[in-house]
Formats: structure tokens, sequence, C-alpha cells
């Protein structure tokens, strides 16, 4: 049977000793996609920076106040589009200020956003009543040797 849908969902505690964990998820996911074409090994390793670094800022940029806050991945594979949304309960920021990196004299710090921009082919962020949420798009490629028929058999 073929899955037109994926959806995974975790929380985890603001805490960066869990970001391992959601970096081995994308990678587990992206090598499981094998109704899309391209590089699987070069998507994996992709999807553990993207969503390293993407919840490594929820977390970092949280309220320190708030210790039991935590933060909410949801990863979502439909028609070819990989969703990825990360949701945190920090102050927020403006995503469109957030300036590029100097790459001619590089710092430590600063390249997690300019990394998830050049790899995702959209990028937004919206603060909501609950929470923030950072989206990340990328549009994946069939498998036209893999696809499935109107009956979900792959062929």
């Amino acid at each position: 049977m073929c899955a037109s849908v994926l959806q995974v969902e975790v929380t985890i505690p603001n805490q960066t000793k869990y970001l391992d964990l959601i970096g081995s998820i994308g990678e587990r996911l992206a090598k499981e996609l094998k109704e899309f074409s391209g590089d699987h090994e070069k998507l994996a390793y992709q999807l553990n920076l993207v969503l390293t670094e993407a919840t490594a800022n929820a977390i970092r940029h949280s309220s320190p106040v708030l210790t039991d806050q935590t933060v909410r991945i949801i990863i979502h594979v439909e028609d070819g589009q990989l969703t990825i949304k990360v949701c945190d309960h920090g102050k927020g920021f403006d995503l469109e200020s957030v300036p590029a990196p100097d790459l001619e004299h590089p710092k430590p710090g600063g390249m997690g956003l300019f990394f998830i921009r050049s790899i995702m082919d959209t990028v937004t962020y919206a603060r909501g009543d609950n929470c923030n949420v950072l989206e990340l798009k990328k549009k994946l490629q069939p498998n036209y040797d893999n696809i499935c028929d109107s009956h979900g058999t792959r062929h």
C-alpha cells in the first residue's frame, strides 16, 4: 500500500538535549520517502540540519522564565509537499529583519536561518495567540518508477 499522507508530530521539553532526537526523526523520514526521487541521503542530512537548527532557535530564544515550556514539531508530507512547523512559546522575532551572515568574515552563531533558507523552498513565521510558528516547505519530486495507482498499489 502507498501512503498518500504522512504526518509526524513530536512535542519536546524546552531543552537542547532533545535536538539529536529531532534530527534523527528527520533523517529516518527522508530515507523512507521512496515515492519521491532524488538523493535520499542528501535529503536526510538536510532534514536533520533544518530540524535541529529550527528547534534549537526555538529553544534558545524562548522565555527563560518559563522553563516548563515545550516545542512542538510537526512534519507533514502530502501531494509532494514537505511541510515542517516548529511551534514555540517564546517572545518571537521578525523573520525579515534577520540579516544574512557575513560569509567572508564568519562568526560563531547566526548561520542556522541562512542554512534553513538555503535548503527549503519557503520559510515563513507567524505569531499566533498561543504560539509562534516557523513554517518550512520543500517540494519533493515524484519517483515515477515507484508510483501508486488509484487502488494504492505500488508499481
